[in-house]
């Protein structure tokens, strides 16, 4: 049997991962040969050898494709065994683990682009496009979109496949202690792409309109010192609360009368469907992939980006129409329910990764 390798050397754990992760212990469930290459002190390696998936833990920083030894080392992980096709998710991944795929001969060599950003058209980009990646897998539409952004003959649209990520519809979410307070509540990494400054500033504007909230902010990050004195300054600290990482999102994100999103872009955003999975309307910025999962005046709020004044206004009117909560809330859980059930959208990569 051909051999499908998930390329994968993050440290940290996140969306990619996580994907890695799900994909290639489906893919082992159901009877596939499976191989996964990653970071020999990562997150993933950990998971993955808990799930008994074949693996092998590997090296490699951001320079790696410059030495020997490590292209050395990838080529014989690869070349030893019978692989038609491998699965990258980071650059540098593609800059060592592509070449030496296409090097062993392998017939798919396959990018999977999650990140809502403009691919830079570097000569080397240029290069690894055109001569080494045979397809890219996209989480979104938008991110197929950023990927053309910079250069439109960088590949063929034609070998770009969307697949949207997909959520356990069918776990049980907790119910939630209400309050009596209005409880606005976000959850991500405290990092620029984030814009939980954003935040701070929404709850100046809806301290100044009177209404009595709490915006609780869940994640880590290289910005939680400053974010937490900007709250102090601009006089909102009692009105906001950092609860660092969450172990478990559905249960704090039902704990929210209203779920709010300020990133900057989203290549997918897995928290909007965790939200719409617990019934909870929903106010982002009408940005990159946030229409796939939000509609407009149905499931949330889609407004323009970093405007405080239309978003303060939405809070508002959500927590004045306590129906109107509800409705969104129901609308989005059926959205995700028809179109986002994780087993689903296992089934179509199964079908893109082996029948393709």
């Amino acid at each position: 049997m051909e051999t499908i390798c998930f390329f994968n050397t993050a440290k940290a754990w996140g969306g990619g991962e996580k994907w890695h992760f799900e994909v290639s212990r489906h893919l082992h469930q159901n009877g596939f040969d499976v191989f996964v290459v990653a970071h020999e002190k990562s997150a993933l390696l950990e998971k993955l050898i808990g799930a008994q998936i074949p693996c092998k833990g590997i090296a490699i920083s951001n320079l790696s494709f410059i030495n020997p030894f490590s292209v050395r080392q990838v080529y014989q992980s690869l070349a030893s065994r019978k692989i038609k096709t491998i699965v990258m998710n980071l650059s540098r991944d593609v800059k060592i683990a592509g070449r030496m795929a296409k090097k062993a001969g392998i017939p798919r060599i396959i990018y999977r682009r999650g990140s809502a950003i403009p691919i830079k058209n570097t000569w080397f980009n240029r290069y690894l496009f055109k001569n080494i990646i045979t397809e890219i897998l996209a989480n979104s539409q938008a991110t197929k979109k950023t990927i053309l952004a910079n250069n439109a003959n960088l590949f063929d649209e034609n070998n770009i496949n969307v697949i949207h990520n997909g959520i356990d519809t069918g776990k049980t979410v907790p119910q939630a202690k209400k309050n009596n307070i209005l409880t606005i509540l976000t959850l991500g990494r405290l990092e620029y792409q984030k814009n939980h400054k954003f935040l701070l500033h929404l709850a100046v504007a809806l301290k100044k309109r009177g209404l009595q909230f709490l915006i609780r902010i869940g994640g880590d990050g290289r910005l939680k010192e400053q974010l937490t004195k900007m709250a102090i300054t601009l006089g909102v600290g009692d009105y906001i609360r950092f609860d660092g990482f969450i172990e478990s999102p559905l249960t704090y994100i039902n704990q929210a009368d209203i779920f709010v999103l300020p990133s900057r872009w989203e290549g997918f955003g897995y928290v909007l469907a965790e939200a719409a999975l617990c019934k909870k309307p929903i106010v982002a910025f009408d940005v990159s992939s946030n229409p796939e999962l939000i509609s407009h005046g149905t499931s949330g709020y889609l407004l323009p980006k970093d405007d405080v004044n239309a978003f303060a206004d939405a809070i508002i009117k959500l927590d004045q129409q306590p129906e109107l909560r509800e409705a969104f809330g129901r609308n989005g859980h059926q959205f995700v329910t028809e179109h986002l059930d994780q087993n689903q959208q296992l089934q179509k990569i199964q079908d893109y990764l082996v029948h393709a």
